[in-house]
């Protein structure tokens, strides 16, 4: 155990001995913005009242360090519509949302699977805005609806332009000779799911996170993203309906 903590102290040592903060602005920051920008002023094709809430994420948003070599791949973005909203399996409707809702909400239950971190959404309410005091009134659905993990683009990319590819929930917009983008398509769940209920108590080692940071990324909860488990992804219903739980790395850089 010792030889292993003088492992991590020689490691520790050498990166903040190479590295130094990364400079706010890079290329692929600057790209990262301009994708969020045009997925902002973008519609969901059935509603036009609808608007995507885009995030960046991977490498670009959560790596706080410039190393040695060039480590960034490619910009990720996540968006999710301001009209669909998760919450646990059991859970009531909310009654107040964040002002980037709209005026009119979709709420799906989480379903847990078989496969621990994957779910079914199961549509349960519509939640509409009042306007007195900006609450929101639920009425609740029948049963058995599901939301399809299908694809939603909101790149704005000229797609005859770029090579798209399916990697996991993404699709990756490639061209040569330029950066590629990965676009994901998320459902909001604004609580934290009860399955990673001891996350927040886990030991750490070195006190990282620490305290404020983890009680942050509690309080921003997760999100679902569209895709299936390995073993399902092949199953007529399963493979176009089941979803994954993420947690945003990028917060722990906040």
């Amino acid at each position: 155990m010792e030889d292993y903590r003088r492992f991590d102290d020689i490691v520790t040592e050498f990166l903040l001995n190479t590295t130094r903060l990364r400079p706010r602005l890079t290329e692929h920051a600057v790209l990262a913005t301009i994708c969020c920008g045009i997925a902002a002023t973008k519609h969901p094709p059935d509603d036009e009242e609808a608007d995507f809430i885009p995030l960046t994420t991977g490498s670009v948003a959560e790596f706080c360090i410039e190393p040695m070599h060039e480590c960034f791949g490619d910009v990720d973005v996540m968006y999710h519509f301001n009209t669909t909203l998760a919450i646990p399996q059991g859970h009531s409707p909310p009654t107040q949302l964040p002002d980037e809702f709209h005026n009119y909400v979709r709420v799906d239950e989480i379903i847990d699977s078989q496969f621990p971190g994957y779910v079914e959404l199961e549509l349960r309410y519509l939640l509409t805005q009042c306007t007195d005091d900006d609450t929101y009134n639920a009425v609740e659905y029948d049963r058995g609806n599901y939301m399809g993990n299908v694809t939603v683009d909101s790149s704005g990319t000229n797609t005859e332009l770029f090579t798209i590819e399916e990697h996991g929930p993404a699709q990756q917009f490639s061209r040569e000779g330029a950066i590629s983008f990965d676009s994901v398509y998320c459902v909001r769940c604004l609580l934290w799911p009860t399955q990673a209920s001891d996350w927040p108590t886990r030991r750490r080692n070195y006190e990282w996170p620490d305290s404020a940071i983890v009680d942050r990324v509690v309080s921003n909860g997760c999100d679902l993203v569209r895709v299936a488990h390995p073993k399902c992804r092949q199953h007529e219903w399963l493979g176009t309906h089941q979803w994954r739980r993420h947690f945003h790395e990028q917060k722990l850089c906040l």
